[in-house]
């Protein structure tokens, strides 16, 4: 099967390149890049003219920052894969594990899997430092939060790493321009009653110091969220029918 890799890109002049060579190194999986240019002003943008453009499948220039849900959502329209997958440009997440993150898709009724962050994780959380422990507990309390009010049971809704069947990503209309369309995702597939999987994944988390982009503002947008779509997307499914 094809899979579309989308890489929304903001400011990330010092990983770009190497994340690009970590995914064109996964040879057993056929793939299509589509590269976001989300106005960076860094230097990214040239280091994408001059090194990246002819590495990749498409490449996509936001003339100004939109936001990670406006890159994801310019990329859609030129999905071809099977499979989706979202992968962030910081290097925090590693394409190596694409492969087992696939597995379940072998399974035609699996449409959904997400790369956990929390489960099997081996580092001991006293070797963390204050600012790590902190995002730690909120993605906890998020998780929460969206477990319960999406009926669902899932170890990290906020994960980079998720996995669609295209046709069911269409479907999701997505319509958040910012990082809380990780929450609209989430909490679409549960009113669709779709299952998701959950499978270990490594991750490399970075400090705000190193260009860390969320903050506690993305936390509140992501509640709200979750709140807005538990809502609005049964009117759309109504007034659909």
């Amino acid at each position: 099967m094809l899979v579309s890799i989308l890489i929304p890109c903001y400011n990330e002049k010092n990983t770009i390149e190497k994340l690009i060579i970590k995914v064109k190194k996964q040879k057993k999986i056929k793939k299509q890049i589509i590269l976001i240019d989300d106005g960076s002003s860094d230097g990214t943008s040239k280091i994408i003219k001059s090194k990246l453009k002819k590495k990749v499948d498409k490449v996509i220039f936001h003339k100004k920052n939109l936001g990670k849900g406006s890159a994801i959502i310019s990329a859609i329209k030129f999905i071809k894969g099977d499979i989706v997958i979202i992968q962030d440009a910081d290097l925090e997440y590693e394409p190596s594990d694409y492969q087992k993150l696939l597995q379940p898709f072998k399974n035609k009724s699996i449409n959904v899997v997400y790369g956990s962050r929390v489960l099997g994780r081996k580092k001991s959380i006293n070797k963390f430092t204050f600012e790590k422990k902190f995002r730690i507990f909120g993605n906890f309390v998020l998780t929460k939060i969206s477990n319960v009010i999406n009926n669902q049971d899932l170890t990290d809704v906020h994960t980079c790493y998720k996995l669609i069947r295209k046709k069911l990503f269409l479907k999701l209309q997505l319509e958040e321009k910012n990082f809380s369309f990780c929450s609209e995702v989430t909490t679409k597939l549960s009113k669709l009653g779709e299952n998701i999987i959950e499978i270990p994944i490594n991750y490399n988390g970075r400090s705000y110091h190193d260009g860390k982009k969320i903050g506690f503002k993305d936390a509140i947008l992501t509640v709200i969220t979750i709140l807005k779509y538990r809502v609005l997307f049964s009117i759309k499914k109504k007034n659909k029918n």
